[in-house]
């Protein structure tokens, strides 16, 4: 059985360069500050109870829950204003 393949170079106008990097920016953006959620909750409750330093630990309250696909796609509606910048 003989295989073919086809090799295909895009060349993108500069228009559509301009969409391809706003694209990427978007992406780029959502995904930080889905990882800054989670990584704001897990600091937040990373050193015991007796030796948290007020000063130089995240302080959000304790009943505030894991930033789960769900929570994070609801606060992302909220906040897509401030992320992207409409």
């Amino acid at each position: 059985m003989l295989t073919l393949t086809y090799e295909y170079k895009a060349i993108p106008t500069l228009e559509q360069i301009q969409q391809i990097e706003h694209t990427l920016t978007v992406c780029r953006k959502v995904w930080n500050f889905a990882l800054r959620e989670r990584k704001d909750w897990l600091n937040s409750r990373k050193c015991a109870v007796n030796a948290c330093s007020i000063v130089s630990e995240y302080i959000t309250p304790i009943d505030t829950p894991y930033p789960n696909y769900y929570e994070q796609a609801n606060s992302l509606t909220r906040e897509d204003s401030r992320i992207f910048g409409t």
